[in-house]
């Protein structure tokens, strides 16, 4: 698998999979992990990586959820009451494996928004969104913000159309043991970013003050910290990677 991610670029993999999704998913059936989201399970996980960052069972290959995606999905299940509730949703540059579940809740207003995806309700720049203020009461922006040049503009734009003690889950690569976000916008060729940002379309790698950005545009924050309620069982067998999942209110 190693000398395929080397060879291929991932989008085109991805897009491959989606393709023979229901042929993976018979070729990797088994029990030995298990995706959250569906419920499918599996003999194994892919890798998943860029760089030297390849990560043994990351990727699902029946729903192509990564670590990240099951354990927001975990979160979300668990730990909220957002599917009970009728709620106008603001999904930004939605993922595939969300994207069809949060379709058919009939009590949500699900709205998905990104330039290019073809899957994108609505095509439009986070940072000037067409939205009127204290439009929405859950927004998911996650793995988004990383590639914004102007972020801080991007997140301005997410607290204005944000309901009064609205919610806006925005998962980030956060390197926790930074106390600062490092950025450098000289920085601007695909290879020069891997190697700086992790990712060739990353334009930074955020610190711990990821949440003093947010703040300093009136969010209130917390970093929510799934894993002490997991078993290491489940850990295990949802394949997942530790992170805590930044929550951001609108209070005022």
């Amino acid at each position: 698998m190693k000398w395929i991610l080397r060879i291929f670029p991932r989008s085109f993999l991805i897009r491959l999979s989606l393709i023979f999704q229901p042929l993976l998913r018979w070729y990797f059936n088994g029990n030995q992990f298990e995706d959250p989201i569906d419920g499918s399970k599996y003999k194994k996980f892919l890798p998943y990586g860029y760089g030297r960052e390849l990560r043994q069972n990351a990727l699902c290959p029946g729903t192509l959820s990564l670590e990240r995606h099951r354990l927001l999905w975990l979160y979300l299940k668990r730990e909220t009451d957002f599917f009970k509730h009728k709620l106008k949703v603001l999904h930004l540059a939605p993922e595939q494996v969300f994207y069809r579940y949060f379709k058919q809740l009939d009590h949500w207003d699900y709205t998905t928004v990104d330039l290019n995806s073809p899957i994108a309700d609505i095509k439009a720049d986070v940072c000037n969104l067409p939205f009127e203020k204290n439009s929405f009461n859950l927004i998911l922006c996650n793995h988004v913000l990383e590639h914004i040049p102007d972020d801080r503009q991007a997140m301005s734009e997410l607290f204005r159309v944000l309901k009064k003690g609205g919610t806006m889950i925005a998962q980030v690569p956060l390197d926790e043991k930074r106390t600062k976000t490092f950025e450098d916008k000289s920085i601007l060729k695909s290879s020069d970013r891997t190697k700086a940002f992790g990712q060739y379309d990353h334009v930074r790698i955020y610190g711990n003050d990821f949440y003093s950005r947010l703040q300093s545009v009136g969010f209130k924050t917390n970093d929510y910290d799934l894993f002490p309620k997991l078993k290491l069982s489940e850990i295990k067998y949802y394949g997942l990677k530790y992170e805590k999942i930044p929550i951001a209110i609108k209070s005022i």
